[in-house]
């Protein structure tokens, strides 16, 4: 096996996560990575957009990381009439080694193979699970272009103390651009200046309760532009 630079380190719910080599940050909350993905990605974003309906979704996620949202995601839909195409982004993945040694499927109970699948995927190469339709992308977020438009954005990249550019307005504004009418963004992050950016983009806000010990998390809405006819 090849030497790991990621650091593994088990997260106070039971489940894995590691430690960037590269930043410095962790890629989940410490109190908890399966409960913090459960419950800013899966909870606050696929399911609201299940239960208002939608069985057809395109997900855009900024930072495929470990990949514990995309296996949640593909778990979460799984013998359900609802079909996903996931889009996944990362510049720097992870190995396979380190891949290897997060619990998710022991945690999840699925068969470890399904998970490593995710990683083993050629960057680039659409690869089909059912109803589950996974892309992944070895690109810097901003570089990505795409004419698909996006009905829900995990945003999952490191936090703004060591990734600040990717939480301004900027590349949200490109999102944005992504973004299907009424498309939901939904983040761990509810910094200030952040949710400023994404009202200054066209978003409406909502703050949730966040997971675990964290107060807050951010879901944004792309709103629809009605032109008034006035007089």
């Amino acid at each position: 096996m090849s030497e790991q630079s990621n650091q593994p380190f088990i997260t106070q719910d039971g489940s894995s996560s590691l430690i960037s080599d590269k930043f410095g940050e962790a890629y989940h909350s410490r109190y908890g990575a399966l409960e913090e993905s459960n419950h800013v990605f899966i909870d606050a974003g696929l399911k609201h957009l299940i239960d208002l309906g939608k069985d057809k979704i395109n997900i855009l996620e900024i930072g495929f990381g470990t990949g514990l949202n995309a296996i949640l995601t593909l778990l979460e839909i799984k013998d359900k009439p609802i079909s996903v195409s996931y889009t996944g982004l990362e510049a720097y993945p992870i190995s396979l080694d380190e891949a290897s040694v997060l619990n998710y499927s022991d945690l999840l109970d699925i068969d470890k193979n399904t998970f490593i699948q995710l990683h083993e995927c050629e960057w680039g190469q659409p690869q089909t699970f059912e109803n589950f339709n996974f892309t992944k992308h070895q690109i810097e977020f901003e570089r990505f272009q795409n004419s698909q438009t996006f009905d829900l954005v995990y945003f999952d990249a490191f936090a703004p103390s060591v990734q600040e550019h990717l939480w301004e307005y900027p590349f949200l504004n490109q999102i944005y651009q992504m973004c299907s009418d009424e498309a939901i963004l939904v983040t761990y992050c509810a910094k200030g200046s952040f949710k400023r950016a994404l009202k200054q983009c066209g978003f409406k806000l909502e703050s949730l309760p966040g997971p675990a010990k964290k107060r807050e998390m951010t879901r944004a809405v792309k709103c629809i532009l009605i032109k008034s006819s006035g007089n």
